[in-house]
């Protein structure tokens, strides 16, 4: 039996139902094998009270330090988040909070090996509790905790070291891969397992009928991801704005909202183009069925799960040159890679709308990028790890 400890601050909870969601699908994924037992710690930071009573934390601070989530039994400690110190002590402080936590838990659950998800603050906080309690630790790169976190110099130099010390680590993608390798990370031990996507739920559908129930009539392009300025959605409103008679909806939500509602009725473009807010992953699903295309204009991805989530759905893709985008897109079927710009954009949109490709050609570029796939994949990554700790 391998008994794995999921360590993860990128984790859904009751005020954040699609944080992370991949992350649990993954994990439900790895716990239905057999031969596999999980546990999950997916820590909280919080200020010190009374500032965890802030609205920004408050929902947060109220989640249960303990349940079951969608059949998986997960721990929720809280660690100490330190506003305006920029996350450089987040690692230390989740290390602190958990090693109690972990020793609490080991009585019950003596895992093997410990799965950090997420490389900032998990990976370095992993390393910790690995040597703490003799199991080996596996970190994985997701996109942002390396496009984002390296730039800080104090933290930058937290993940290389965690990097470095790791029994082995992953990458979702082959591009991802070859960033850790040139920020110092062994080639040896970094291997890329890509993710993975519920082909039951994102599959082709009746296209004209599923606009119907959303009350769409003509072309809709289909947006997926937090209103953040990485995912350049007022690049996509901009090139969509410049269509005639095409419809774009984004689902998601973020600090950006209110900015790019502000943008949508300066173009004048409210009655065609808007934000839906957070949607639950069967109303994600209806939406990239009724899409025609699917655009999403990050700056930077691992591999994103709505790339995969449209592709299964039918729906081609329009991205920029960003992550895994070449492991996706590697037919006109999948869609198109372009360049990061309004006018860029539109052109790839417009080519799609102008001569679409076979709902079941598209969703053939999905196929292999099963869930099962993932899970096998991590199942004996993890258990050559826990051999190779024994020296079997």
């Amino acid at each position: 039996m391998l008994r794995v400890l999921i360590l993860s601050t990128l984790f859904p909870d009751a005020a954040r139902p699609n944080f992370g969601i991949f992350v649990e699908r993954q994990t439900r994924a790895l716990a239905a094998r057999d031969g596999v037992e999980v546990r999950v710690v997916a820590p909280r930071g919080l200020p010190p009270f009374p500032l965890d009573r802030h609205p920004r934390y408050a929902a947060l601070a109220d989640q249960p330090a303990r349940e079951d989530w969608n059949g998986l039994a997960v721990h929720r400690p809280r660690f100490l988040n330190l506003p305006g110190t920029g996350g450089r002590f987040h690692a230390a402080m989740l290390a602190r909070a958990l090693r109690p936590a972990l020793t609490d838990l080991r009585r019950a659950f003596r895992f093997d090996v410990i799965n950090g998800e997420f490389f900032f603050p998990d990976g370095p906080a992993a390393i910790a509790l690995g040597k703490a309690f003799g199991v080996p630790v596996s970190i994985k790169a997701r996109g942002s905790d390396i496009h984002q976190w390296t730039r800080r110099p104090a933290i930058a130099r937290q993940i290389v070291r965690a990097g470095q010390a790791a029994d082995g680590l992953l990458s979702v993608s082959l591009a991802l891969r070859d960033e850790m390798l040139a920020l110092g990370m062994p080639a040896e031990r970094t291997d890329c397992i890509v993710t993975g996507v519920d082909l039951a739920r994102f599959a082709p559908r009746d296209r004209a009928a599923a606009k119907r129930a959303l009350g769409i009539a003509g072309p809709l392009v289909a947006s997926v991801g937090a209103l953040i300025p990485l995912k350049g959605h007022d690049l996509l409103i901009d090139a969509v704005a410049g269509l005639p008679g095409v419809h774009l909806a984004i689902a998601g939500q973020g600090p950006e909202a209110d900015r790019l509602a502000a943008r949508i009725a300066a173009l004048g473009c409210g009655e065609r183009i808007r934000l839906c807010g957070p949607l639950p992953p069967d109303s994600i699903a209806d939406l990239l069925a009724a899409a025609d295309v699917m655009a999403l204009a990050s700056a930077s991805e691992g591999l994103a799960n709505a790339w995969l989530e449209a592709l299964a759905s039918g729906t081609p893709i329009v991205i920029p040159d960003v992550g895994g985008a070449r492991q996706v897109v590697t037919s006109p079927s999948a869609g198109r890679i372009v360049a990061r710009t309004p006018a860029a954009l539109a052109a790839g949109i417009a080519q799609l709308l102008a001569a679409p490709p076979a709902p079941e050609d598209v969703r053939r570029i999905a196929a292999p990028f099963t869930w099962e796939a993932n899970s096998e994949r991590l199942h004996r990554h993890l258990e050559r790890l826990v051999a190779r700790r024994r020296g079997t």
